[in-house]
């Protein structure tokens, strides 16, 4: 239980406002498209492996598939807008096909999986009559031959690569001319009501607060970083997924199934009892069901950046020359009315 003091209306106030200024702290500062900045190393890629590989080995593990089979059709959908045939894509962190299993004969001949656990790579069936090639390689270092495929698709993966601008580079240069990078990734705002959480309880019980939840990308360097690799025409949008769960203990478990455990190399490796008590007593009080649904549970959210970017091709839609319009800005509602 947490100390009498906290719970006294107040103060409770207080924790609410302090709460929301070290979530504004915690939240990763954007990131820099600079060459410093390329080749550091914030998650260790070796205990990422080890968590997808137990998540994919554990008999029940499509139990906890319901936010990337969710995010999986999300980036599908957007695939299906593209009109054309495809002779060979290329998903980038499969998993166990969460996207392209959702494609068919009719709009792909070939599909490359890429995935880093050789166990979520085994559980990836080929869609019918599509012919399906798997690659147990890590995206961070993933070379494939120049103007090799048509399109990249990759659902929940790359938040966890440390050089997000080489990946994007070797993306590009693997696209044929006007070939598409469809994508998803998790956005700062993920989970943030569990960061908040374990900051305030760690702050209460440890008088300290360690890294318990990684940090994510901003829209805003997702599309500095696509640009700077060669991409135009972005299209970058916000979704949400809040899942509802009857208290803290049951997101963790289901964090440790998605394997979307944290691998930060500075995490906290160790969390005591006390503090994960004071975390779910806070979890319940700040963000537990309003009075409308009063029904004990606690809600999760996971911010989803979608983005469709494209490699220059010569039939793309170009910019006319500076000083070549013809109608006046100031002419623009005559123009529209058709008067």
């Amino acid at each position: 239980m947490l100390s009498t003091w906290f719970w006294q209306g107040g103060l409770q106030t207080i924790a609410r406002k302090l709460a929301n200024t070290m979530l504004k702290a915690d939240r990763l500062a954007p990131v820099s498209t600079s060459s410093k900045c390329a080749s550091a190393s914030i998650f260790d890629r070796k205990v990422k492996e080890l968590q997808r590989n137990y998540a994919g080995k554990q008999p029940d593990s499509s139990v906890y598939d319901y936010v990337k089979e969710e995010v999986g059709w999300r980036v599908a959908d957007r695939v299906f807008d593209i009109k054309r045939q495809f002779d060979t894509i290329l998903d980038l962190g499969c998993g166990k096909g969460y996207v392209f299993k959702h494609f068919d004969k009719d709009m792909v001949r070939h599909v490359v999986a890429c995935e880093l656990s050789d166990a979520l790579l085994a559980a990836t069936e080929p869609p019918e009559g599509v012919q399906l090639s798997r690659r147990h390689e890590d995206e961070e270092t993933l070379q494939l031959d120049e103007n090799s495929v048509d399109l990249v698709t990759s659902s929940l993966s790359l938040h966890w690569v440390n050089d997000l601008p080489g990946c994007f580079g070797r993306v590009h240069r693997c696209l044929r001319p006007d070939g598409a990078f469809v994508g998803a990734v998790l956005g700062g705002d993920t989970l943030y009501q569990l960061r908040c959480a374990l900051q305030l309880a760690s702050l209460e019980r440890e008088g300290g607060v360690g890294l318990h939840v990684s940090p994510f990308v901003k829209a805003q360097d997702v599309g500095g970083l696509l640009t700077r690799a060669g991409f135009t025409m972005l299209t970058i949008d916000v979704d949400s997924v809040t899942v509802g769960y009857p208290s803290m203990f049951e997101l963790m478990w289901d964090l440790q199934g998605m394997a979307e455990n944290n691998a930060a190399y500075n995490r906290k490796l160790r969390l005591n009892r006390d503090t994960m008590m004071a975390a779910a007593a806070v979890y319940q009080e700040m963000y537990g069901s309003s009075p409308e649904k009063d029904d004990g549970s606690v809600p999760a959210t996971f911010e989803v950046l979608h983005f469709i970017a494209w490699k220059p091709g010569a039939g793309q839609p170009q910019p006319l020359d500076r000083g070549s319009g013809t109608v006046s800005l100031r002419d623009l509602g005559s123009v529209v009315s058709g008067s």
